[in-house]
């Protein structure tokens, strides 16, 4: 029985790999979505704007999430991952062209390009899946997604490192991560993910896009990840720009975006063995409640510990909410549907946060005349999608099971 419940070699191999991908790819994450607010707040013309830039990340990821999973599904993912840090290498490097030339839209187009390497991270949670059984699957999830405890710290003080080591404000951390994206990309020659495999003549190639959509699992895990990941992307986007706005230094802003960043990613560590335990419906719902507190948390004040303990709830909420729609994704389709259903649901998830990081920028920059202003019409944008998720989770409770 022991033999039986341990995970085969290859599947922990490709797992911690994947560990080591997110760790050290990863890092350049936060450290982009804590200076692209302010690097865009010094090149826009207008301040509404200032977070256009982490805009068109959120919108490359969405528009590449299909593109990228069609060559995964195809090539195989190692395949999808080269690209994606290849892309992310070109970003970095517009990026830094940009702010040489103090020209914006080019400094926006450069985080288009970074959009396609955070959607191909995306997709580690995924491959983590690929060579795991049914038990293993929700704790290589977890797994993969807390190497993010390491980008946080990392991520966090290499902005601190390379911001000002130039003569240009963040030239050196741009730079930074044109390296990381050309060193990490090496770790996927040691993935051993098998393509999947091709339907043969008159072979069912599963159910169509519409046809996923309508299975009642798979709609809401969609729903409660495009939810969680927006709300994340909504205040986390906004938060530099607020808690500099009310007076704190940029390396304060860059601490209170590495506590949450490691707040997303540290409960990964238990977060497959609560879904194992309780079930991922309750573990779902709890994310979303955490998320609701995180709001009102950033409602009570823009003291530097409320700026704190809201953006640990909001990473804690996001890693319950997200890992376990993940889970139920991944347990709702069949082999053959994996390109499709999984390349659909990034799409539709970065669409969510796409309007999420649009809205973040306008919510705090042009809701009222200061910045706590701004700050708290963000956190009141979260009531609707968190009624949205919650009243979807409830409706598939009510459901019967074997749907």
């Amino acid at each position: 029985m022991t033999d039986i419940a341990r995970p085969s070699t290859t599947a922990r191999r490709n797992v911690w790999i994947l560990v080591a991908a997110q760790a050290f790819l990863g890092a350049q994450m936060s450290m982009i979505f804590t200076i692209a607010g302010l690097a865009g707040q010094s090149l826009a013309s207008n301040i509404c704007f200032a977070t256009l830039p982490i805009s068109a990340t959120v919108l490359g990821s969405m528009l590449s999430a299909t593109p990228l999973s069609g060559i995964m599904q195809r090539y195989g993912r190692r395949a999808g991952f080269f690209v994606g840090a290849g892309a992310g290498a070109i970003g970095a490097a517009i990026g830094a062209m940009a702010l040489i030339q103090q020209n914006f839209w080019l400094f926006v187009l450069g985080g288009l390009f970074t959009g396609v390497y955070q959607s191909s991270q995306g997709f580690f949670r995924f491959a983590a899946t690929d060579t795991a059984d049914e038990a293993f699957k929700p704790k290589a999830i977890s797994y993969v997604l807390a190497g993010g405890v390491v980008s946080a710290i990392v991520g966090a003080q290499l902005v601190k490192l390379t911001a000002d080591m130039l003569v240009i404000t963040f030239l050196g951390t741009y730079l930074a991560v044109i390296a990381i994206n050309v060193l990490g990309s090496l770790l996927f020659i040691f993935l051993d993910i098998p393509k999947p495999p091709v339907a043969k003549p008159g072979e069912s190639l599963g159910r169509s896009r519409m046809e996923l959509l309508k299975t009642p699992r798979i709609a809401v895990a969609i729903i409660v990840a495009m939810v969680s990941y927006a709300l994340m992307n909504l205040v986390m986007t906004s938060t530099p720009l607020a808690v500099v706005g009310c007076g704190f230094e940029k390396n304060t802003a860059a601490d209170v975006v590495s506590a949450h960043v490691l707040a997303m990613f540290v409960p990964s560590f238990f977060t497959g063995f609560l879904i194992s335990k309780f079930g991922v419906e309750r573990i779902m719902g709890i994310g979303l409640v955490i998320l609701g507190l995180a709001g009102v948390v950033g409602l009570m004040g823009v003291e530097l510990e409320n700026f704190f303990i809201a953006l640990v709830l909001l990473g804690i909420g996001w890693n319950f909410g997200f890992i376990g729609a993940t889970a139920m994704l991944t347990s709702a389709h069949e082999p053959s549907e994996r390109g499709r259903v999984q390349g659909f649901n990034d799409l539709l998830v970065f669409g969510g946060v796409t309007v999420a990081s649009l809205a973040s920028g306008g919510l705090m920059n042009c809701s009222g005349g200061s910045a706590q202003e701004g700050w708290t019409a963000v956190n009141i944008a979260m009531i609707p999608l968190l009624t949205l998720a919650g009243a979807a989770l409830i409706w598939l409770m009510m459901q019967p099971k074997n749907r």
